[in-house]
Parts: structure tokens; sequence; C-alpha cells
């Protein structure tokens, strides 16, 4: 989904949801970043509605296990412990390598084809964060092509707890150039129809991710 797609759809929500739509942004951004506190007053004021949304945004974000409620601090972003990370990134290498095997099956050369394009508009984006949209669309389609509902069902509650770990390892220096080649690799795989190689390519993608987001947190500890 693009940014305009976002926008339109907190538009036309209604304000709780409208403001959950918003405030998970804003965690996804890292504006929220973990431990951030949630107060009810500020985001109301902030966001021009009154605390009844708030209310709801909160209580919905805390259902998605992003926010939870700290003593003496109230409601927080949810901050991630070293071994919840690591284990994320397992089940993640786990799941997009199912996928990426499945899809070398199922995929049609139509969907192979639209997974090209779109790694090359990750190559040519202006700036992480259009790099980071392009991402998002490309692993979703892969997703997809695998044509595996519950495989697509456990990869979304997963990308749902990812999403307090805050802005995208493609802002990292190099990272998208390495992403896009890793990429590459996987479609390679999928046009040979060689299921076992493209689960690996894609397997050693998602490490290569959780490398870059083990070195960013460590910085952001030592900051």
């Amino acid at each position: 989904m693009s940014s305009n797609d976002d926008d339109r759809d907190t538009a036309d929500a209604p304000q709780g949801q409208s403001a959950y739509l918003r405030l998970l942004d804003e965690i996804r951004r890292g504006a929220l970043p973990p431990g951030a506190r949630l107060r009810e007053a500020e985001l109301a004021e902030r966001l021009g509605i009154s605390r009844t949304p708030v209310r709801e945004a909160i209580r919905m974000l805390e259902s998605d296990g992003l926010v939870v409620h700290a003593p003496r601090a109230g409601a927080t972003v949810r901050r991630l412990e070293h071994a919840e990370v690591v284990e994320l990134y397992e089940m993640r290498a786990v799941l997009e390598g199912a996928a990426a095997r499945l899809a070398a099956r199922a995929a049609s050369e139509a969907e192979i084809a639209e997974l090209e394009a779109l790694n090359a508009e990750i190559a040519a984006a202006p700036d992480a964060a259009a790099a980071y949209e392009l991402n998002r669309e490309f692993h979703r389609m892969l997703l997809e092509a695998a044509k595996n509902r519950y495989l697509v069902k456990s990869m979304n509650a997963l990308q749902q707890t990812l999403t307090v770990l805050g802005p995208t390892t493609l802002t990292d220096p190099g990272r998208a150039e390495q992403a896009v080649a890793e990429h590459a690799s996987v479609l390679a795989a999928l046009a040979a129809r060689d299921g076992a190689r493209a689960e690996a390519e894609m397997r050693a993608h998602i490490e290569a991710a959780h490398r870059v987001r083990l070195r960013a947190l460590r910085r952001g500890g030592e900051s």
C-alpha cells in the first residue's frame, strides 16, 4: 500500500480508526519509538480530536500487541527484548523462505515479471521512504504468489509485531542496493522454478536484514 493509500484510508475512517492508523504509521516510522508514552490528552490535542477516539486507538494498538501498560508510565509503545527480535527474524526467515519456495512452483509468469518491475522501482527510488513502500509491496506480492492463505495470515501477524522496531533497515547506508541485489537472486530462482534455491536466497535476504537491524539496535543502545 502506498502512502497516498494510507492517507485516503485515514481520511475515510471513523475517528478512532483514523487515530489508530496515524499512530500506527508514527510507530512504523519511529516517530513514536519503543518506550514512548501515549498520553491521551497530548495525543488528542496533537491529532485535533477528542480523548475518546484516542483511547479507542490505544486499545486497538494494545490488541495488536504494539502498546503495553507500564507501571507509573501508563500506555507505552512496546519495547522488544533482544531475544524477541532474534526470534521474530528467525520466524520471518522461515515464513518468507517457505513463501519463496512455494512461489517458485505457483507464481505465474506475470507475477514474476511484476516482482522484477517492483525491484527495479526500488533500485530507482528517490529516498528510503519510497523504497520502503515499494519493498513492502514486493514482499506482499511474493507472499501472495505462494498461493497459501495460511502462510499469508501467519506472516501478517508477524509483520504487525515487527512494526514496533521502527524505521526500515533500508535507511542504513548501502542497504537498499544490497536488498535489490538479494531480491534479484530470489527472482532468478523463481524464474528457474528452483524452489530450494528460492528459499535459500530469501532466507539469506532476511538474515542480512536481521544483521542490519541488530547493528541499528546496538547503536541505539549506545547513544
